[in-house]
């Protein structure tokens, strides 16, 4: 009878204890996904497991494969073995391994895991290769793996910076990779050159799906020519490494393929991105990039600037105090912001503060001395920074002669600056009229900026960047430029010529500029003292009859005496 008693209890311990077992068997049958050589697999791992990546029928002339996991924002890790261990995993947003693999070896099991507590989703390509194609990251000596095909990136407000390791020939299954820096003769890995591409992602999209979307375009060697952009090529015998322009808010991919000149044989590095922002701040994060500081500052520039656009020549003292208020506040924010570590609101208000002063003199120097040649050479030259900006914008600026000397740059920058004002002396209505257009109208360009991003905006924040960091010449400048920035080409086009067109109508019949207020006051009170018949030369002077009602309002009536009534 005890017999029975002991069995009825641990009969339910057993089943209990077989259950588990079952359902640990089935999560790791769950947890297991095939990859097919080529073929994007989308994989979510939840927090505190893994997931073994199966990579099964192999052909036989695959010598290695790469496994490359991208996510948007969280890092995922993957591992030679079920536990992670210094030198057989990698962490990172976009992680990799390269696998070689043995004679008649046909599978292979690699492993995925979330490096945090937060569950992970993103997508994973295996990418086969052949024996005569290069070796990605073969030949690292700074980084953790072995074999290293990743692409590391660092990033901050002003530049983003990729650096990889060298890669090495390829090689059949089984045998020794060849020695990486025994020589450099044209037979060993030294011949192999290094195209560095970079791919946009859609402007204003910050979604997953859109980062999956293009990953799956570039991923690899066909994909990432066709729909990228070679920026530039590396030789064996440079640094491997580039550095970019950052661009907040904008999605970047970046990648480098390895080129065997000899055997015309390529490889790709693991592809990398960026948004040059962070998902997880609560500040300054990629979703509230724009400061409440910022917008306000912009949108009220956006109005000056759409009201200096067409009514800029007519209003002539608003037109001077906004060129001189922009003139002022840009390179008093670029002195404070190398001088100071101010907070970024302080820095923008006192920019202000001091372009508000900057544009009331300059107001104030043509309505005392009526010089108008003076202050169109502010103007002119406000027209010629945006001028020279936005030629340097253009693929001209990324030429290795500006990118290598900030000498060559500033000298450039700045004969194309000076040399605008120079027309203004011959045509000095039509050029004050034509910054206004200009100008202005990129005033509302930045102010849109603000709500809706446009790569137009870089073409002031290129020259800013410059200007707050000396080592950013050697950056590449490039931006994408996509339906939103054509449209917002337009706007600009049709606000200057409309602004312009409008200005030079209504202003052909007037003077070309408005007299000085103070020199028309001395000319007045000339007249009045040389000129006895204008009735204005017998009025006591205004200090004269102000004190004169003052003594009125002060002084006590005597009384006249008798009154006597008026005869009919």
């Amino acid at each position: 009878m005890s017999h029975l008693v002991r069995w009825s209890l641990l009969l339910p311990l057993l089943l209990l204890l077989l259950l588990l077992v079952i359902c640990q068997v089935q999560a790791q049958v769950e947890n297991r996904v095939v990859f097919l050589p080529g073929t994007f697999q989308n994989v979510s791992v939840s927090q505190n497991e893994s997931v073994q990546a199966v990579v099964s029928r192999i052909p036989p002339d695959v010598a290695f494969i790469t496994l490359q996991f991208h996510t948007q924002h969280h890092n995922a890790t993957l591992s030679y073995t079920r536990v992670p261990d210094l030198g057989l995993s990698v962490t990172a947003v976009d992680a990799g391994l390269l696998s070689t693999l043995l004679p008649g070896q046909a599978a292979l099991s690699l492993f995925l895991m979330s490096s945090n507590r937060d569950s992970v989703a993103g997508t994973g390509v295996i990418l086969p290769y052949s024996s005569t194609d290069p070796v990605p990251g073969a030949c690292n000596t700074e980084f953790n793996l072995d074999i290293d095909p990743n692409v590391y990136i660092h990033y901050n407000l002003y530049e983003t910076t990729i650096r990889f390791a060298p890669a090495n020939l390829g090689y059949e299954r089984g045998e020794d990779p060849p020695p990486c820096d025994e020589s450099t003769e044209p037979s060993t890995r030294w011949r192999l050159q290094y195209d560095v591409y970079q791919y946009f992602l859609p402007e204003n999209d910050l979604s997953e799906r859109s980062l999956f979307r293009g990953i799956q375009e570039v991923a690899d060697v066909h994909g990432m020519v066709q729909n990228g952009k070679r920026v530039m090529t590396l030789f064996s015998s440079d640094v491997s490494s580039a550095v970019f322009n950052s661009i907040p808010g904008q999605g970047v991919v970046y990648s480098v393929i390895v080129r065997d000149p000899l055997l015309n044989t390529v490889a790709s590095y693991v592809p990398v991105h960026t948004y040059a922002c962070s998902f997880v701040s609560t500040m300054d994060g990629c979703q509230t990039l724009g400061k409440i500081s910022t917008k306000v500052f912009f949108t009220i520039t956006g109005l000056a600037g759409l009201f200096v656009c067409f009514f800029g020549h007519r209003f002539f003292k608003i037109e001077l105090f906004c060129m001189g208020f922009s003139f002022v506040a840009f390179f008093s924010f670029v002195a404070i912001t190398r001088t100071t570590k101010l907070d970024y609101d302080i820095r923008l208000a006192l920019s202000a503060v001091i372009g508000v002063v900057g544009g009331v003199l300059l107001v104030m120097s043509w309505w005392r001395f009526g010089s108008v040649m003076a202050c169109i050479v502010v103007v002119g030259l406000m027209l010629g920074f945006l001028l020279a900006a936005t030629i340097l914008f253009t693929p001209l600026g990324d030429l290795d002669v500006f990118r290598h000397s900030d000498v060559v740059f500033w000298v450039t920058f700045c004969c194309i600056m000076v040399i605008v004002p120079l027309f203004f002396v011959r045509w000095p209505r039509e050029g004050n009229i034509i910054t206004c257009g200009v100008v202005g109208g990129y005033a509302v360009i930045l102010a849109i900026n603000t709500y809706i991003y446009t790569s137009l905006s870089y073409i002031a924040l290129n020259i800013l960047k410059r200007f707050l960091n000396s080592n950013f010449s050697p950056a590449f400048t490039d931006v994408p430029f996509q339906a939103i920035d054509y449209a917002m080409i337009t706007v600009w086009v049709v606000l200057s010529v409309g602004g312009m067109v409008l200005q030079l109508y209504r202003e052909r019949t007037r003077p070309f500029f408005p007299p000085s207020p103070y020199i028309m006051w001395l000319q007045e009170r000339e007249r009045r003292k040389t000129n006895v018949l204008d009735p204005s030369h017998h009025f006591p002077p205004l200090p004269n009859r102000i004190l004169a009602r003052a003594r009125q309002l002060t002084k006590r009536s005597e009384p006249a005496g008798e009154h006597t009534p008026l005869l009919l």
